[in-house]
């Protein structure tokens, strides 16, 4: 029997580390995709705990059909208008720009979403709020201007929808109105 030389002995040995190391690695990772069943008894224990607290959100899709119906009330008047519609905790759910709106509008539209929501109230009337407290304008993420609309369940925020680009906060808010509206139907 003939010998094997030194690199054929290491190339034997290193392919064989490399088949037993790929070995392994296949059955923990077959083991780590098959998560763990829990305890039924944990599972119960989870579902009274008194610190967990239950939310409403919106889908994605009704979320879009507010946005439509915001951007379909914006044409009905010649207006060029972007809507978004935020999350309880102000996260983007979906931003449509409707065609020839302006660039800054998408953003715009966000930020009042996120103030309605924050603050549970139209845009427009948190506007009124800063006589009193002028410095709220400086809280990130937020544009005090009518446009922004609280979507409401039980009197309780869900979502907020913004709009941006008509000539008028007025204007931005009514269309926003519309997006409620049509969640309601």
């Amino acid at each position: 029997m003939k010998k094997l030389s030194l690199r054929a002995r290491v190339l034997t040995g290193t392919v064989a580390v490399a088949a037993l190391g790929a070995g392994t690695f296949g059955a923990v990772s077959a083991n780590a995709s098959a998560p763990a069943a829990a305890p039924a008894a944990a599972v119960k224990a989870d579902t009274h705990n008194r610190n967990l607290q239950q939310s409403t959100h919106l889908t994605v899709a009704a979320a879009t059909k507010a946005a439509q119906a915001t951007l379909d009330a914006a044409k009905k008047e010649n207006q060029r208008v972007s809507v978004a519609v935020v999350d309880r905790n102000g996260n983007t759910i979906v931003t449509l720009r409707g065609d020839g709106a302006g660039p800054q509008s998408p953003e715009s539209a966000v930020k009042k979403a996120f103030t309605a929501v924050s603050w549970n109230a139209p845009t427009s009337e948190l506007v009124k709020r800063l006589e009193q407290a002028p410095n709220l304008k400086d809280i990130p993420g937020t544009l005090f201007l009518g446009g922004g609309a609280p979507v409401q369940v039980k009197g309780a925020p869900v979502a907020g929808i913004g709009v941006a680009g008509a000539p008028s906060g007025d204007l931005d808010e009514k269309f926003a109105q519309a997006g409620v509206a049509a969640l309601a139907r």
